[in-house]
């Protein structure tokens, strides 16, 4: 199961992210346990300079726009 938080302050892109990441992971069968990560000094320490940003296992993979649905696949993968 992979770890993903999506960071972000809950604006409209933020949340698109994370329903992008629910259903690219439904459809290629990965297991994922998913955040939302809204608090600015949770964000702050993650290194997060601009948002939405997603990190998976802990690792920033993204960050500054809505992913398209291949990126959101080979960080899954």
């Amino acid at each position: 199961m992979k770890k993903i938080n999506v960071y972000g302050s809950g604006c409209k892109n933020c949340v698109n992210t994370a329903e992008l990441i629910k259903k690219t992971a439904g459809e290629i069968n990965v297991d994922v346990e998913l955040a939302k990560v809204t608090d600015l000094e949770a964000i702050m320490k993650a290194g997060v300079v601009s948002t939405p940003a997603v990190s998976v296992d802990g690792k920033i993979v993204h960050s500054g726009s809505v992913p398209d649905e291949n990126t959101v696949k080979a960080f899954l993968s």
